[in-house]
């Protein structure tokens, strides 16, 4: 087993450390965004911000489905059965496009259902012009996430390195023109950011085509007929759906976490954006550590190595946890640095949204670890082809454990916003102890035939 994890570290560090890169490159470009419009003036800030949401939530609750083409691609290619592959890859963009057309339309529903929920008017007609632009998006992200998927699950990830830094550079150009109306373009607004969005996506999804058309030709890829081929695309239904699901309760905790916030006082919930804010640019690091994982186990899988996938699972989530281990670190023993690259911390007008943050981002060192934990010990079992059982607990963890004891602690015990993120903390420890333990369980139990085959990605 020491020998496996041995062999096993260099070839996961060599497949995650181009996906971290390429998530950090990917939520850059919501920060881009963000700080654009903010030349816009306060009005298009709040505009981007509830637009931006509503986007996240719709892109990433669909597209998480089709994260199901990993493990099935990761498994093929540990078997060395290239053709499962392609249909994989085949029935994912198919899938794509059939869900562009709904997604699409809940974009456009969108504006109708802030109203609903009492958003200012003003803050939704700004909303609205972005969310009209930025639906035709869906389609180019939906296809580009398959393309992703494959990538991924045969363990080549710099392209997808590549494409996310370009898709970086061409957001700023093509907010300077759509936005501001550079070049001879018209000065669009919050729509043009839209554009320039979609305009991203198309790019970034054209260029995953070209690389996949040109990297795998034999089988061809994209050549050939292109049908529906009912028991593989079944098969991604049935391990994405738990997937859109699971990725569903955790965006909507931490919904419901910064509303919960927002209850307590605006200085708490300003102090709780620059924590999670924080957080969520650390978790980039274990989230392609996860996906990585995934890829990994998915291979020892394929070709019938149960020590291979234990020590795939091992490695993935020992290095989660060092690296979140320096940046808790960060958080519990330098957060002043940390709220300085938002605030200035000087200023007394800033003084009592640095203390929060400052409160919150200590507890959020204990966060770190279990986030961490919970995001590679799910890889690993996406690897297994286990999905239904961590939706459902993650479902206990996250609404039960974290958001039962964050409202408790908050507004039962007095305890306020400190009490939500304690919360979140305890609904994170269950969930990356359950999914750890599960995957031990699974690993420990499996036991293919045959002799190993060599593994090719070695």
């Amino acid at each position: 087993m020491l020998d496996a994890v041995r062999r096993e570290t260099p070839i996961l560090v060599a497949v995650a450390l181009p996906l971290a890169v390429a998530q950090i490159a990917q939520h850059a470009m919501g920060f881009v965004d963000t700080l654009m419009a903010g030349r816009l003036g306060p009005d298009a800030l709040a505009g981007i911000a509830l637009g931006s949401v509503a986007f996240f939530v719709v892109a990433v609750v669909l597209s998480s489905t089709l994260f199901a083409v990993g493990p099935l691609v990761a498994q093929a290619t540990g078997a060395h059965r290239p053709e499962e592959a392609v249909r994989a890859l085949r029935q994912g963009v198919l899938w794509a496009l059939a869900l562009t057309p709904p997604a699409t339309g809940l974009l456009f529903a969108m504006p109708t259902l802030l109203r609903v929920l009492g958003q200012d008017p003003t803050v939704v007609e700004l909303a609205s012009a972005y969310l009209r632009t930025v639906a035709f998006a869906m389609g180019p992200l939906l296809v580009f996430t398959a393309l992703r998927a494959y990538l991924e699950g045969q363990g080549h990830t710099r392209p997808l390195m590549y494409v996310a830094i370009v898709g970086v550079g061409l957001n700023v150009v093509a907010n300077q023109a759509f936005m501001f109306g550079r070049w001879g373009f018209p000065a669009l607004g919050l729509a043009g950011t839209g554009v320039a969005t979609s305009l991203v996506y198309a790019a970034m999804a054209l260029l995953a085509l070209a690389y996949v058309g040109w990297r795998y030709r034999a089988p061809s890829a994209l050549g050939g007929r292109w049908r529906w081929d009912g028991p593989t695309a079944r098969e991604i239904v049935r391990l994405g759906w738990p997937i859109s699901v699971t990725v569903g309760f955790e965006t909507g905790l931490f919904a419901v976490s910064a509303l919960l916030m927002g209850r307590i006082g605006a200085a708490e919930l300003a102090g709780h954006q620059i924590a999670i804010q924080s957080a969520s640019m650390t978790f980039m690091l274990p989230l392609a550590l996860g996906v990585a994982t995934s890829a990994r186990v998915g291979h020892a899988v394929g070709r019938r190595d149960p020590i291979g996938a234990r020590a795939a699972g091992a490695v993935g989530i020992g290095l989660a946890l060092l690296l979140m281990v320096a940046t808790a670190a960060l958080f519990r023993f330098a957060p002043g640095a940390v709220v300085g690259l938002y605030l200035d911390v000087r200023d007394p007008a800033n003084a009592l949204v640095v203390g929060h943050a400052v409160v919150f981002l200590g507890v959020a060192a204990a966060f770190q670890l279990f986030d961490g934990l919970q995001v590679t010990a799910i890889g690993a079992l996406r690897g297994l082809k286990d999905t239904r059982a961590p939706m459902w607990i993650t479902m206990v963890s996250y609404w039960l454990v974290g958001l039962g004891s964050g409202l408790a602690l908050a507004f039962g015990a007095g305890l306020g916003g400190v009490g939500l993120w304690w919360g979140l903390v305890l609904g994170l420890a269950v969930a990356g102890g359950a999914l750890f333990a599960r995957f031990l369980v699974l690993v420990r139990r499996w036991r293919p035939a045959p002799t190993p085959l060599v593994d090719s990605t070695a």
